[in-house]
């Protein structure tokens, strides 16, 4: 039997000056039925940075700025959305500007690695306005939304039924670039800079930055400080423990300084004060927080009069910028309070 001849085809309209074009690649439903969907995991551990002195050289490393705030991932699912801390703490109520912003990227599933953070008139990320923004102290702490805050994404981890998180970093950051391709708004990508590293640096800490981040292209994502993340800060600024305060003389019913403890083996270690970086009403309202916890249990040795010892349970961010040959901090300045939902990881001395 044999086959019916096939009707003529059209000839093709092209103008041969014209460059070829193709048609958008659209996303496959996560919906649709029998596919092999990759599930889409309720957590991920962070990809923490590893801090150096110096950012590394070569054509394998990217850049970009290093953002002062709180670390996220953000799930977008067809029906919910779902911010979640680096703590694995739920925050989606605490972030309502990035939760709507998520929503409004459509019908897509993903979930997105970034820093929520709040900019000050310059266009610095301040982790100060952004703890005002929660009010992660005092009667406030851990129930007001940020509704200024914006999301700097820096990675893509799930795309459409995809886990990307074996992917080199490059192809995860070709795809974020395409994700997320209108700049500007309240979820923004974080730019990637084409510098040289040290120069870049210069100049982030000419402007007041923190740093810088440095990510090598080719390894995958990988959970817990690996190496395949460096950061380089202009300013040191880390978690330290609050284990009691000076009174003021000064200004009564208030902090003078207060007294911070690093984690030493299994306890803790008196690693210096800070006076610095909160204003009258802030030193107050610590007083009386603090006031609640005090402890005859002294940490360790430290020196002062009068001094009013605490339990570790507030958590202070602090900039600073060298230790001493004692194991003190040098020029200690008080950022803000990590929320006590979320606390980050004190600092380890080594020992």
């Amino acid at each position: 039997m044999s086959k019916r001849p096939r009707k003529p085809s059209k000839p093709l309209l092209i103008d041969e000056n014209l460059p070829l074009q193709s048609r958008r690649v659209r996303r496959r439903d996560p919906e649709q039925p029998h596919l092999p969907f990759d599930p889409m995991p309720d957590r991920v551990e962070p990809c923490l940075a590893l801090l150096k002195s110096k950012p590394p050289q070569g054509d394998e490393w990217s850049y970009e700025i290093k953002w002062d705030g709180y670390r996220i991932a953000v799930h977008i699912e067809p029906n919910r959305i779902r911010i979640i801390t680096r703590g694995g703490h739920d925050w989606t109520h605490r972030f309502p500007g990035i939760a709507d912003a998520a929503k409004a990227l459509g019908p897509v599933t993903m979930i997105l690695d970034g820093e929520a953070v709040m900019l000050d008139e310059q266009g610095r990320s301040d982790f100060g306005l952004l703890q005002k923004s929660l009010g992660a102290s005092g009667k406030a702490a851990g129930k007001l939304p940020s509704r200024d805050s914006i999301l700097y994404a820096f990675d893509l981890l799930y795309l459409d039924g995809h886990d990307l998180r074996g992917l080199e970093y490059s192809a995860r950051r070709h795809l974020l670039e395409d994700a997320l391709d209108e700049p500007g708004g309240t979820i923004r990508v974080s730019e990637e800079f084409n510098a040289d590293p040290d120069d870049l640096l210069a100049h982030a800490c000419r402007l007041g930055l923190e740093g810088i981040i440095a990510k090598h292209r080719d390894r995958p994502y990988r959970s817990g400080r690996t190496g395949d993340w460096l950061k380089i800060k202009c300013i040191q600024s880390d978690s330290f423990a609050i284990i009691g305060y000076e009174p003021s003389t000064a200004l009564p019913g208030a902090i003078a300084s207060l007294l911070l403890g690093a984690r030493y083996r299994d306890g803790y270690k008196y690693v210096g004060s800070v006076g610095t970086g909160f204003k009258h009403d802030e030193a107050r309202r610590l007083k009386k927080m603090l006031d609640k916890i005090k402890t005859r249990l002294p940490v360790d040795k430290v020196p002062g009069k009068n001094l009013v010892m605490t339990g570790p349970m507030y958590v202070a961010e602090i900039e600073y910028r060298a230790w001493t040959n004692d194991g003190k901090l040098r020029h200690a300045s008080f950022k803000g309070l990590r929320d006590p939902d979320d606390v980050s990881e004190i600092y380890r001395l080594p020992g």
